[in-house]
């Protein structure tokens, strides 16, 4: 795997010690998961899906970070409950998957998102242990976004189901 910013493995045990703090049910999905199998492309920000009921609870320790949320985000793509956070440079999104919804490629219909409990792998970088978004799922929720990084993702993610 292609190394990862200082500032963002900072910020990766950070959230997630505070997860776990907290006993917050978490998924990493995106682009960081994607990077966790394989994927070589830059990294934007840190994916992370938990129970909306989980918010209240974690935001006393991020609420400084806060730069859009929680509230309902929606777009042609997108309808979600959000918080997104800057922690020292490195953007994260925490999305509530209870209700989280994307469009199809297509923006014919909308796609629920798979709700708690999560499927995923736990898997470990630089002494964090990490729920990352099962592989197939990841996939399947790529193939319905756009930009040619997805591609990239998508193929790493398919060579790495290929030799494990």
């Amino acid at each position: 795997m292609e190394s990862i910013e200082k500032k963002t493995i900072d910020t990766l045990r950070w959230i997630v010690e505070i997860f776990n703090k907290h006993n917050v049910p978490y998924r990493i999905g995106g682009g960081f998961a994607a990077k966790m199998y394989g994927s070589a492309r830059p990294l934007n920000d840190i994916d992370f899906g938990i129970p909306e009921k989980y918010f209240p609870v974690i935001l006393p320790e991020i609420s400084k970070y806060i730069t859009y949320g929680p509230a309902r985000y929606k777009d042609a793509k997108w309808d979600l409950e959000l918080i997104t956070l800057n922690y020292n440079g490195q953007e994260i999104d925490i999305s509530g998957n209870d209700t989280e919804k994307m469009s199809n490629k297509e923006r014919t219909k909308w796609i629920p998102s798979t709700s708690f409990p999560y499927n995923t792998l736990d898997m470990q970088i630089e002494g964090i242990d990490i729920k990352v978004m099962n592989p197939i799922e990841l996939i399947e929720y790529k193939k319905e976004l756009d930009g040619e990084h997805q591609l990239v993702d998508i193929q790493a993610v398919e060579d790495y189901l290929a030799i494990h």
